[in-house]
């Protein structure tokens, strides 16, 4: 049913019509069409993820994060991973000295 009325208006007069108007008109109201289309999508795409964007939060806040062993990732190189696969992360070279063995680390 919706495809036939789709091509009942296609085929109508209506398109001719509306080729003499201003083409730069024309281009104006296909662009701004387009935008409120575009819009109208991210939109219903935001209502969609947001729920599953609260659940997730909510999970993260329950996560313990001070027990990882990396207290300022500012003081780390990017990680890097090695032909045989082991990841490593590397201290810039600027970074803080650690502590020396024995000393008490606040983990």
């Amino acid at each position: 049913m919706r495809y036939i009325l789709i091509l009942l208006l296609a085929l109508s007069p209506v398109p001719a019509a509306a080729q003499d108007g201003d083409a730069r008109q024309d281009l104006e109201d296909g662009v701004e069409m387009m935008s409120e289309g575009a819009r109208r999508l991210l939109k219903g795409l935001m209502g969609e993820v947001d729920p599953a964007m609260r659940d997730l939060a909510e999970r993260f806040r329950d996560w313990d994060f001070d027990g990882i062993g990396i207290d300022d990732l500012g003081r780390y190189q990017p990680p890097e991973v090695l032909p045989n696969g082991d990841i490593i992360i590397r201290r810039k070279p600027d970074a803080p000295e650690l502590p020396e063995d024995g000393e008490e680390i606040d983990i």
